[in-house]
């Protein structure tokens, strides 16, 4: 079910309403029913390859819990391969198959392997991780295994954050199924506010965005270098809008009923390095690949290396170098089955092993050159260099092959002109003047609201306000997003992920 359809204008408030008519003891059943209807609006059967992780993982973390030394590690092995085998099969197997087809065709083999005709189960490889979390911190006994069966798949299921996140923890989500929530105005109309704010991304900028990189993207042979650009750009705000605003939806619909999810995304634009990027971007998988996979690398590259210099980097950088790059390949891999998003995720990683590399001289030639003493030029410097190197990267994350991104990197050096025909068709991609003007206006909203917010929040400012003056804000505000939203019902772009 999507959050910007009718289904779920209708599907929220009944479930929020029963939620508080109900006694608590029967809550956990109704939003657990709930999520299974959420879940199955997309393809009903496909509730069944939960329904597997689920048990399989909630018996893991028993037996765990319940063991010692290898057979500890064993329970936690067994659970991560089954859990990460049934991801493989739906979302990898297709991807391995056709890559050793190819590999066995340079060799001259032709024995070709099939491939599987399935479709991605939504939100997979969120709650595949979630999965994991779970089952780990109950390994490194910072979590108690949750002996209640259906709590356990509330935690999994949770249908606000269900197919995109946030990645939970179960220290943060899981107690709070245990405990009463009762009805409590502030937390309502937080949640609403955030839930709106993120309709305003979704349907309002990152919709309309999409008509201006699609029509560059599906087409790149014929474009123009100024309209890539321009479209590369667009795709930066599409993607965070869509995604941060699907965020917005899932954590302000579970505020109202008074449950708390972790913050997914900070104003991930402001960054002022690519370090400080993903601190603020998709947080709950950064952070995720940091506890799990990056700081298990580094334990491991520091038993094994000595305190020595190579290629110029002392042990503790090529340790990060090493931990980094892994990382961001996988991180990249989950993002998608194809090399367009192992290379994203690489480049990412290269960017970070340069800035961890350069980050000392740097600041030495902006001491030497006096250039510390003006913070606000080296903000906006920051701030721009970042955003064109992920911009930059967000090419291999949008072209669907490496031909694509080849004729989108050569149409940027070669395409330039300078008549007015030219400028037309580079501005108008996809949209009219109508279209690109809304777009402008949105894309300042965005940034007037992001940008007040290092300041004071709007919230506070508008808490301050008399009550008349408050609902005609939101009545505004609500029909802004009806005027100049785009209702097509079109899907979050993480869902395929």
């Amino acid at each position: 079910m999507l959050f910007n359809s009718i289904q779920f204008l209708l599907f929220f408030p009944l479930v929020t309403f029963l939620y508080f008519a109900l006694p608590f003891k029967y809550r956990w059943s109704l939003l657990l029913l709930s999520s299974c209807i959420f879940y199955m609006a997309f393809i009903p059967i496909y509730i069944s390859i939960l329904a597997i992780t689920i048990i399989i993982d909630y018996f893991a973390g028993i037996y765990i819990y319940k063991s010692t030394g290898k057979k500890k590690k064993l329970y936690l092995i067994i659970s991560i391969i089954s859990t990460c085998l049934v991801l493989f099969i739906f979302k990898y197997f297709n991807f391995f198959i056709d890559n050793f087809n190819f590999i066995a065709s340079l060799l001259g083999l032709h024995y070709p392997l099939h491939v599987l005709h399935i479709i991605l189960p939504i939100g997979l490889s969120f709650h595949t991780f979630q999965s994991l979390s779970y089952v780990i911190e109950v390994y490194r006994g910072h979590q108690k295994p949750e002996p209640h069966f259906g709590i356990y798949s509330l935690y999994v299921m949770f249908y606000p954050q269900l197919v995109a996140g946030p990645i939970e923890r179960p220290q943060n989500l899981l107690h709070q199924f245990h405990e009463y929530h009762p009805f409590n105005y502030y937390n309502v109309t937080t949640g609403l506010k955030r839930m709106a704010w993120g309709m305003f991304k979704k349907i309002v900028i990152a919709d309309r965005l999409a008509f201006a990189v699609n029509y560059v993207y599906n087409d790149p042979t014929d474009q123009t270098s100024l309209a890539i650009i321009l479209a590369t750009i667009f795709f930066a705000f599409q993607i965070y809008c869509d995604f941060s605003g699907y965020s917005d939806i899932a954590i302000g619909a579970a505020q109202v009923m008074g449950y708390k999810l972790m913050n997914n995304f900070d104003r991930p634009y402001f960054s002022q390095t690519i370090a400080d990027f993903w601190t603020r971007w998709h947080i709950s998988l950064s952070s995720w690949l940091r506890d799990y996979l990056f700081l298990p690398l580094a334990y491991y590259f520091s038993r094994k290396m000595k305190k020595e210099y190579y290629y110029g980097m002392n042990s503790n950088q090529l340790i990060y170098a090493f931990s980094t790059l892994i990382t961001f390949t996988i991180c990249g891999l989950w993002h998608g089955a194809a090399w367009t998003y192992v290379v994203w995720g690489a480049m990412n990683g290269v960017y970070l092993v340069f800035g961890n590399v350069l980050k000392k001289r740097k600041n030495r030639i902006f001491k030497k050159t006096g250039l510390k003493n003006f913070p606000t030029f080296l903000f906006i410097q920051g701030v721009v260099v970042s955003f064109l190197l992920i911009s930059f990267s967000w090419i291999f994350f949008r072209a669907r092959t490496f031909e694509e991104v080849g004729i989108l990197l050569s149409q940027i050096f070669t395409k330039w002109e300078l008549t007015t025909q030219y400028l037309n068709k580079s501005i108008f991609i996809g949209l009219d003047a109508k279209g690109l003007g809304i777009a402008i206006f949105a894309l300042g909203v965005l940034f007037l609201y992001e940008f007040m917010q290092t300041r004071i929040t709007i919230k506070s400012i508008i808490d301050k306000q008399t009550t008349p003056v408050r609902w005609m804000i939101y009545f505004i505000f609500i029909n802004l997003i009806f005027i100049l939203g785009i209702f097509g019902g079109s899907e979050f772009i993480y869902f395929q992920f």
